[in-house]
């Protein structure tokens, strides 16, 4: 089974820095300074657009009800898609965001800055819930479990740290990546593992609860970006600056190499930014190119 580029979009006039995918659409947020919404079917943009006073980093869906907007300035902004209105505005952060992510078990989500920063908000009231100064350095990458008990965390000074979602507790905390950890996944088959990414290439699988690295792999050749679960937890996708997308299948919990989709595969010309699953045979990635493509599992491969 491979992934073969099924479309790519273009519209944004600079770099892509974060998306995400609902059923329907896909979201773009560029330096450009919009975030644009495009049909998934047709790859044509949609009428949706918003303009903002900054760069958008990162960007995220509730429930397909709010849109989440990070700026590069640290404002957060919360656009209502039913009633197409912003309905809250916040400057909690004084830096740029990089990381937003929504825990729906929980009704939780979480705001990471490049100050190492941290704020929890509930989704329903979409109102802070407790704000966490970590001194971490710039975190770029959050991410939640299965069941939405734990949320862990990718900290520029190269820890991982694990939180309980209940009393936001730090439970452990792991040394990763010497130059800084820039990704980090809850193990899709395993919520005992996590796997990093970080600016040193590497990619790590660990026992978080032993803190015990189980799995290290020269994976990509710059830092690793983003890293998404696909192919009913059968699949690893890793992103890097590198330019690369590169996919990894599950062997007994550790990590396989199985792909690369590069520039001659139809991807990215400069860095891969972020990754959005769009369902469990399909994803889209971003880059600094300006450029999305989709990317689709060929069983029959």
């Amino acid at each position: 089974m491979m992934f073969f580029k099924e479309k790519e979009i273009n519209g944004h006039a600079g770099a892509i820095y974060s998306c995400c995918a609902t059923s329907k659409y896909i979201y773009s947020a560029s330096a450009d300074k919009y975030v644009v919404r495009w049909l998934i079917e047709t790859g044509e943009q949609d009428k949706f657009a918003i303009k903002f006073e900054h760069s958008i980093y990162s960007i995220e869906i509730l429930d397909d009800k709010y849109l989440i907007a990070g700026l590069s300035s640290g404002d957060l902004h919360i656009f209502d898609l039913e009633e197409n209105k912003e309905v809250k505005f916040y400057q909690q952060h004084t830096k740029a965001i990089f990381a937003i992510t929504f825990n729906s078990h929980k009704n939780q989500f979480y705001v990471a800055d490049a100050d190492g920063n941290l704020s929890i908000w509930d989704s329903n009231s979409l109102e802070l819930i407790i704000y966490l100064p970590l001194d971490c350095g710039k975190i770029r990458s959050v991410t939640v479990n299965d069941n939405g008990e734990h949320f862990a965390l990718a900290g520029q000074d190269g820890y991982l740290r694990i939180f309980e979602t209940s009393y936001f507790n730090e439970i452990n905390t792991i040394n990763a990546h010497k130059n800084g950890a820039t990704s980090v996944l809850f193990h899709p088959k395993n919520n005992d593992l996590i796997i990093s990414g970080g600016k040193d290439a590497l990619l790590k699988v660990w026992n978080w609860k032993e803190e015990i690295e189980l799995q290290k792999i020269v994976a990509h050749t710059f830092a690793i970006y983003d890293l998404l679960s696909l192919n009913e937890k059968k699949t690893i996708v890793s992103a890097s600056r590198d330019k690369h997308i590169k996919i990894w299948s599950i062997d007994e919990e550790l990590l396989n190499i199985k792909q690369r989709l590069d520039f001659k595969a139809g991807g990215h010309k400069h860095s891969v930014n972020a990754l959005a699953k769009i369902n469990e045979q399909s994803f889209v990635s971003c880059s600094d190119d300006k450029k999305l493509v989709l990317w689709k599992l060929n069983s029959l491969a």
